[in-house]
């Protein structure tokens, strides 16, 4: 639930205003309403993927898959365009100087997940990390060589 909820959160930064679509949506079994944009792109760009699950929301399209490199989720907006995607990974997969600030900052909270999100522009990888204690959940945002921000208190 608490995965779900950081992937919608990610999902909600690219919130885009939604539009016509002038009939290019396509309905095919499992890509309910899933714009054919999205699905030529996904398909090239991820052409091995497996376990593949559309979902559409009123402000972008996402996608959840397998690759030999784990589990994924690709959003992409309501015309087709790629936003990005996201991936679960350890805490040890995030950038030292990352760890030793949350060490640091948050050493009473216990890590509960790391979302490393990604896309093709030239902005850097983002985590967000989920942090939890007694009852209270934080969600931190980790840009390497910039340290961490408070993204969002959860409970």
């Amino acid at each position: 639930m608490k995965k779900l909820f950081i992937t919608a959160a990610i999902a909600t930064m690219f919130s885009v205003t939604a539009f016509a679509d002038g009939g290019k949506k396509v309905k095919a079994e499992g890509e309910k309403n899933v714009s054919y944009t999205a699905l030529n792109k996904f398909s090239t760009e991820f052409e091995n993927a497996s376990n593949v699950v559309w979902t559409v929301t009123p402000n972008c399209q996402k996608v959840d898959f397998l690759t030999e490199s784990g589990k994924f989720t690709a959003f992409y907006d309501l015309d087709g365009e790629y936003l990005g995607r996201t991936q679960e990974i350890s805490i040890l997969l995030l950038p030292e100087a990352n760890r030793k600030e949350i060490s640091a900052k948050y050493a009473d909270y216990t890590v509960s997940h790391v979302i490393r999100y990604e896309n093709t522009s030239a902005e850097p990888v983002v985590y967000f990390v989920d942090l939890v204690k007694s009852g209270k959940e934080v969600v931190l945002k980790a840009v390497p060589n910039q340290g961490l921000a408070f993204f969002q208190a959860i409970k």
